[in-house]
């Protein structure tokens, strides 16, 4: 739960840096967003949520 909440701040910061330097327009940033959501509605959030919890604790055994 930890990990989910500070991912979604890091995501949320990356979006907010790319909308201030215009590497994003509001539009995008909305398309994303909306990407987001609907994927987590879907059958591939366990996959993703697996992959994310593999791809940390890789980084976490370095």
């Amino acid at each position: 739960m930890a990990i989910t909440i500070s991912l979604v701040a890091l995501f949320g910061a990356v979006l907010v840096i790319l909308l201030r330097t215009r590497h994003l327009g509001y539009g995008s940033a909305f398309v994303a967003t909306m990407f987001g959501f609907t994927l987590a509605s879907t059958g591939a959030a366990a996959l993703v949520d697996q992959l994310i919890t593999t791809t940390l604790q890789a980084i976490e055994n370095l």
